[in-house]
């Protein structure tokens, strides 16, 4: 014997009917007898009761939604029975109508509905759907039965959730089948009788639970709950798209994954089958040759060291604390007595180890009720302050990682954990079992979705780890070069990093977009041009926000300075920035370490290495000699890959001026060379690195050695800024005659040391490392406690879109390595 059960949508439909009877068929060609339990049609019974509901209020037009349904049962008789035979089938399911609108003309005049006539009422929702189906397998050409449950399954009076009898009603089941057969008994799921024949039903669930009873009874060699997944998936697959079909769980983790809101199954259902050891089948009507989920008692190895994740996306947490509290026995027993008593259902319980508090969760639907009866439980406590309060905190949701393999695998806590804090989810509560078969974490319900995709991803890896992109600047020299090395490298990094790159949102001036599903990179700028919508930056980062999505990177890609008062409300949201944009760190202290110390309270990064040398490690090579405990003593640079450039060409035959404006037509310098010229991005680069080393220096602490006089900087127009340039040219060749006699170089130096910071002309003799400088290659050296004779030196480009993209793009790619 075989027990099949089928949900409300696999019998929604005329075709999904059709598909179960071509599923029972083939069960029949295996198994000479076959049981199969039926839900009511898809959304049946949600009808019903709004329906009671309607008529209990002397709400004339449930006749009307009552009637709707009966049409809707009607037209599957159409359906499914030839013309000739449907006649005999419609008067018996009007008859059934025909008792649901007597049963509502009594809820009507009473004007009231109480568990007990609600059981009556759902329970036609089942009956309908069996004796429909019942006739439409017998014009299939099998031989069918229906069983209307309430035969054979006895129960307590506790309507709305009857506790079955087993003794009796395994006796009932199986003498029925001792007496009656037929290739396919079609059973009522959902419903049963008490003592006295009243119809109880047996709670949410129920027809697993029907057909799970049934199975146990008659010893069945497997029990098939078919619904419309693909069997029992390691997530939610409406929240995660990445979730799979687990092929092979246990008992145990299946109750687990159902308790805390995997709905393929009801958890409860599972314990009969348990008890007799019978194999459970987790089945798609509409995949039926997919092999679903097989549960079982043994628990099969696995690739992974969880098995699923579920989640209750609205909880409430109530937490009761307390100085009195402690030491105190008896305390939880009467708490929870209370809600038992009450029929307060408990989610989760966490309790601290100082015994100063105990939280639970519970549905928010009774949060109010749950205050009113504690508060009056413990009215005394309360009065003498022993316990302190009974807080409950609402809008939240329940994460819980299930799996056996959790006992033989270290680290699985710290990786849950880890993986949250990397994307700013804060932890409210925890609940683990000493069986190490399930971790769950309460938090904020809007990271509900975030929180899911992420811990998947770390603990599955399925398709790689993806990092969402949002870019601002997309059409500057280095955000196209940046897209294009993101195009160029992404076959590469998902191929052998397993690293995804997914582009979610661009924004130029003009236009801006949005999509989760990602932007093709190849085509961003056909994309933007056709879908983006005028540009709104502030609307942009609040849809960033509102997404909310696992690993979130902000690139700025700009040198604006109004960007940065974005940087703020995105790190709170927890996602992490990568900017050539030295605004921020350049600007006022305070702003400067505002941003350092959001970063580190939202545990996200901001990642900055082009701001000082391009594509040049200079950031990461100071922070590694400070964290490796090193001391600097001095930092000496060449940062400005234009004065670079203009002092590296600069000799005899040739003017000042002339290199200047050959440094323009090779790009290296603004259009208006007197910002290189100033020192002012030299400064705020110095500036930058005072900062990581611990200086509080503020922008004007920086001294400037100016390299033009008064009349160059005060000049009208570039063209006037040549003329005065040409004019002080006696003054440049006079320096470099001097450094050319001495066998030295010029070179436009920024300096760190003792606390100050100072940029201006040098001259440098062959011994230093800055003698030898070519084109635009910028240097730094770093005199340490541990380079103290032979400084530390890092030398390169340290100008050009090609390094600059290349350094953003290397601090994309670091933010991988923190997720493993």
């Amino acid at each position: 014997m075989r027990v099949l059960k089928f949900g409300g949508t696999s019998v929604g439909t005329v075709d999904s009917i059709n598909q179960v009877i071509e599923v029972i068929k083939s069960r029949v060609k295996e198994d000479e007898e076959v049981a199969v339990v039926y839900s009511a049609f898809g959304g049946v019974t949600n009808r019903l009761i709004e329906i009671g509901n309607m008529a209990s209020n002397a709400d004339i037009e449930y006749q009307d939604h009552l009637h709707s349904v009966e049409e809707r049962h009607f037209n599957a008789i159409r359906g499914l029975i030839p013309v000739k035979q449907q006649s005999s089938l419609i008067a018996q399911v009007k008859g059934l109508f025909n008792k649901i609108e007597d049963l509502l003309r009594g809820i009507e005049l009473i004007q009231e509905i109480s568990p007990r006539t609600l059981d009556l009422l759902v329970s036609f929702g089942e009956r309908l759907s069996t004796t429909i189906i019942t006739a439409a397998i017998k014009e299939k050409g099998l031989t069918a039965q229906m069983l209307d449950t309430r035969e054979v399954i006895v129960s307590d009076s506790n309507f709305g959730n009857a506790n079955v009898n087993f003794s009796t009603t395994n006796d009932n089941i199986t003498n029925y089948f001792k007496e009656n057969k037929a290739q396919v008994t079609c059973i009522t799921g959902f419903i049963a009788r008490n003592i006295d024949g009243v119809t109880t039903t047996l709670g949410r669930g129920g027809s697993d639970y029907t057909a799970s009873i049934f199975g146990a009874a008659l010893t069945a060699s497997t029990i098939e709950i078919w619904t419309d997944v693909n069997g029992m998936m390691t997530a939610d697959p409406r929240k995660v798209k990445n979730a799979f079909t687990i092929p092979k769980i246990s008992y145990a983790e299946a109750m687990e994954l159902s308790h805390f809101g995997a709905k393929v199954i009801y958890p409860p259902s599972l314990t009969p089958a348990f008890q007799k050891n019978i194999p459970v089948k987790v089945l798609n009507t509409f995949e039926a040759d997919h092999e679903g989920t097989l549960i079982s008692r043994e628990s099969p190895k696995k690739a992974y060291s969880i098995t699923g994740i579920s989640s209750i996306d609205d909880i409430a947490l109530v937490n009761v604390q307390g100085n009195g509290m402690i030491g105190v026995a008896g305390v939880s027993a009467r708490l929870f007595s209370v809600l038992a008593a009450n029929k307060i259902s408990v989610i989760l319980i966490s309790q601290a180890s100082s015994e100063h508090s105990i939280c639970f969760a519970i549905s928010p639907k009774d949060a109010k009720e749950v205050k009113s009866l504690l508060e009056e439980e413990f009215a005394v406590e309360m009065s003498h302050s022993d316990i302190e309060s009974i807080n409950i905190q609402e809008h939240l949701s329940v994460i819980a990682i299930v799996g056996e393999g959790m006992k033989a695998s270290s680290g699985t806590s710290g990786k849950l954990f880890g993986v949250l804090g990397q994307n700013g989810v804060n932890v409210i509560a925890v609940a683990q079992g000493s069986s190490e078969l399930n971790i769950s974490v309460v938090i904020e319900k809007k990271n509900i979705s975030k929180a899911l995709n992420a811990i998947h991803e770390r603990f599955f890896n399925v398709d790689g780890v993806t990092l969402n992109l949002f870019m601002v600047g997309p059409t500057g020299l280095i955000g196209k070069t940046l897209l294009r090395q993101i195009h160029q490298q992404k076959a590469y990094l998902k191929k052998n990093k397993n690293l995804n790159l997914k582009l979610i949102g661009l924004s130029n001036t003009r236009q801006m977009l949005i999509d989760a599903e990602g932007i093709d990179i190849s085509k961003w700028k056909e994309e933007l041009k056709e879908r983006g919508e005028k540009t709104n930056l502030a609307e942009f980062v609040g849809d960033i926000q509102t997404l909310n999505l696992p690993y979130s990177i902000f690139i700025d890609n700009t040198a604006d300075k109004n960007m940065v008062q974005f940087y703020y409300p995105l790190m709170d949201a927890s996602v992490s920035i990568v900017t050539p944009n030295k605004v921020a760190n350049s600007g006022p202290y305070k702003d400067y370490k505002k941003l350092q110390d959001i970063a580190k309270a939202r545990n996200v990064k901001f990642l900055y290495e082009t701001n000082v040398g391009a594509g040049l490690p200079i950031i990461n090579t100071l922070q590694g000699l400070i964290e490796a405990g090193d001391e600097i003593h001095k930092i000496e640079a060449v940062l400005s890959g234009t004065l670079a450039y203009i002092f590296n060409n600069f000799q005899m035959g040739k003017s000042f001026l002339q290199i200047v404006k050959e440094a323009k037509e090779q790009g290296f310098t603004e259009p208006d060379p007197r910002e290189d010229l100033s020192g002012m991005d030299v400064a705020r680069k110095i500036l930058i690195l005072a900062r990581e080393i611990g200086l509080e220096l503020e922008p004007e602490d920086v001294t400037i050695e100016p390299l033009l006089n008064e009349a160059c900087t005060k000049a009208a127009s570039v063209e006037d800024f040549y003329t005065e340039l040409d004019k002080d040219n006696d003054r440049f060749e006079k320096l470099l005659l001097e450094a050319d006699a001495l066998d030295k170089k010029l070179r436009f130096i920024a300096t760190l040391e003792n606390g100050e910071a100072k940029l201006g002309l040098r001259t440098v003799d062959k011994n230093h490392p800055f003698y030898n400088l070519a084109g635009s290659e910028n240097i730094i050296a770093f005199t340490t406690e541990r380079y103290k004779h032979n400084p530390l030196v890092v030398k390169g480009p340290g100008a050009g879109a090609e390094v600059t993209a290349m350094g953003v793009f290397a601090d994309i790619i670091s933010l991988s390595s923190l997720l493993n």
